[in-house]
C-alpha cells in the first residue's frame, strides 16, 4: 500500500513539475517513463526482497570460506528465513499460531481467494519452483 500510495504522490509532484518546467509538456510521454521506470523498480525489489535463493547466496558469501554443505544451510538458514516468513504472515493477520500448528485466520482466507482469483485469471500455474495448486 506504502508503494502505492508513493507512486500516486511521485506522479503527481512529476506532472506538475513537467508542467511548471516544460513548455511543451506532454503528459502520456512522461506517463509512459514513469510507469516504466515504476515497473522496473517493482520488478526489481520483487526479484530481491525477501528472496529465499538471494538471502542463501549471501549468507554462503558472507562466510569466510565462502562455502557450506547443504545439511548446513538446510538445518540452520532455511528455518529462520521461514520463521521470518510465517512472523511475516501472523504480524499481518494472515496465519495465527494454534497448539504447535498455524491456521489460516479469515483475512488470510480471503486474500488467498482473491491471489487464487488473480492466479487463474493470468493463467499462472505450476513454474515448477512453487506447488500453485489449490
Amino acid at each position: 500500500m506504502l508503494l502505492a500510495i508513493a507512486a500516486v504522490v511521485t506522479h503527481c509532484l512529476g506532472v506538475m513539475l513537467g508542467i511548471l518546467v516544460v513548455p511543451q509538456f506532454q503528459y502520456w510521454d512522461a506517463a509512459s517513463i514513469f510507469g516504466f521506470c515504476v515497473m522496473g523498480y517493482v520488478f526489481a525489489f520483487g526479484a530481491v526482497y525477501k528472496s529465499v535463493s538471494l538471502d542463501i547466496l549471501l549468507g554462503l558469501i558472507n562466510r569466510p570460506e565462502q562455502r557450506a554443505p547443504l545439511s548446513d544451510i538446510v538445518e540452520r538458514q532455511v528455518p529462520a528465513l521461514f520463521q521470518g516468513r510465517i512472523g511475516n504472515l501472523v504480524d499481518g493477520g494472515l496465519v495465527e499460531p494454534v497448539d504447535s500448528h498455524f491456521a489460516a485466520t479469515a483475512a488470510g482466507r480471503a486474500t488467498a481467494g482473491r491471489v487464487g482469483r488473480l492466479r487463474r485469471a493470468f493463467g499462472i500455474g505450476d513454474t515448477s519452483l512453487y506447488d500453485f495448486s489449490d
